[in-house]
């Protein structure tokens, strides 16, 4: 079940400064539009848009919040590591 009620993006557990200021950026207004959002493709478009290669680490990030978003129990950020290298192919 989406979370219609966040209305602030650090009200998304590990969203901070950084990360909310990352989604406005990618043109991300309010945290339900992460509903449905590729966060690896967010993490592609976040590295061309700031023509610097990221830490791979806000991939774990912007998966934990999507999955928030679209109703998952919230997640330390680091949990999602391993889902991250396996969809990379990364060891």
């Amino acid at each position: 079940m989406q979370r219609i009620e966040i209305k602030k993006f650090q009200d998304i557990p590990n969203v901070g400064k950084k990360i909310e200021k990352d989604f406005i950026l990618l043109g991300i207004k309010e945290p339900i539009e992460l509903v449905g959002k590729d966060p690896y493709q967010m993490y592609r478009d976040l590295c061309s848009i700031t023509n610097n290669r990221h830490d791979p680490c806000v991939i774990d990030v912007f998966i934990s919040a999507v999955k928030y978003m679209e109703g998952g129990p919230p997640k330390k950020w680091w949990e999602f590591t391993n889902e991250r290298k396996k969809k990379m192919d990364v060891n």
